[in-house]
């Protein structure tokens, strides 16, 4: 295994190393590691897997947090795209859908469909409508491959 140098620091697989570097703190195993100067030292916590330890934020892993993000986004993508949808072919549910969007927050998706329910029958066809379109950009137009790709490529960038 590779070692691999995140911005000055270098983080070696727990695999390469076992030696005194290796200690336990507050519980799990710890691989000090300097940087290229050998000044500075750095602790990464790692799993028994080899992979960094992450700890849970909010009680959700980093790939929770991530995937609420995403529906939350395709929430907002599909409101935009039944707002265009309705600016053509129905200009009063058009109306109707920027008002209820200007005075609630759209933060959490599944919360914003949901207030969009319990205002009128109307509102319910287009909370309806939104939750379609977000399932079907989700699973047929969004570029998961692409995700990795850019976020990868973009990270390397900073």
């Amino acid at each position: 295994m590779a070692n691999v140098t995140v911005r000055s620091w270098q983080v070696q697989p727990l695999s390469v190393r076992r030696s005194s570097s290796l200690q336990s703190f507050h519980g799990g195993p710890y691989l000090l590691t300097a940087s290229s100067s050998g000044r500075a030292m750095r602790r990464f916590q790692l799993s028994v897997r080899g992979k960094m330890f992450v700890p849970e934020t909010g009680g959700q892993t980093p790939e929770a947090r991530a995937a609420t993000t995403l529906l939350n986004y395709f929430t907002y993508l599909a409101v935009q795209i039944v707002l265009a949808q309705l600016e053509d072919y129905n200009p009063e549910g058009y109306k109707e859908l920027r008002e209820f969007v200007d005075r609630t927050p759209l933060k959490d998706g599944d919360k914003f469909c949901a207030a969009l329910m319990r205002e009128s029958s109307r509102h319910k066809g287009l909370a309806m409508r939104i939750l379609e379109v977000r399932s079907a950009y989700a699973s047929e137009d969004f570029e998961w491959d692409n995700v990795q790709k850019l976020a990868i490529k973009n990270q390397t960038r900073n």
